[in-house]
């Protein structure tokens, strides 16, 4: 690839970075009405896991692009396979999420005592 495109590539990622951080802080500000913890972390969670992974894109070696993005896309256009590669991908996010989200209330409960 060229300069300009990989200079391309480091500029998409820097603002999808800050879009999803300015985001996430409105919709955490939106969720601060829900009164249960849990619940307000566990959508926290999901955001991460819809937005943020990120798979391999098949045209381009090395390169990155969000998984929800290139898994809608190959959906659309039929290519099965390229799609479930980007599921997979929020999946297993989702999984390491699940793990997390998990450890934060046992940890909350702790420290509630």
């Amino acid at each position: 690839m060229t300069a300009d495109a990989q200079l391309a590539y480091g500029i998409f990622w820097a603002v999808y970075a800050i879009g999803f951080l300015i985001f996430f802080i409105m919709m955490s500000r939106i969720f601060k009405v829900i009164p249960l913890y849990g619940l307000r972390t566990l959508l926290q969670a999901v955001l991460i896991v819809l937005i943020l992974p990120p798979v391999e894109s098949a045209e381009v070696a090395g390169w990155w692009v969000p998984a929800w993005l290139h898994g809608g896309y190959e959906t659309i256009l039929g290519n099965t396979e390229e799609a479930a590669r980007a599921f997979f991908n929020i999946g297993a996010a989702g999984l390491v999420m699940a793990l997390v989200w998990i450890l934060d209330l046992v940890r909350y409960r702790l420290v509630r005592r």
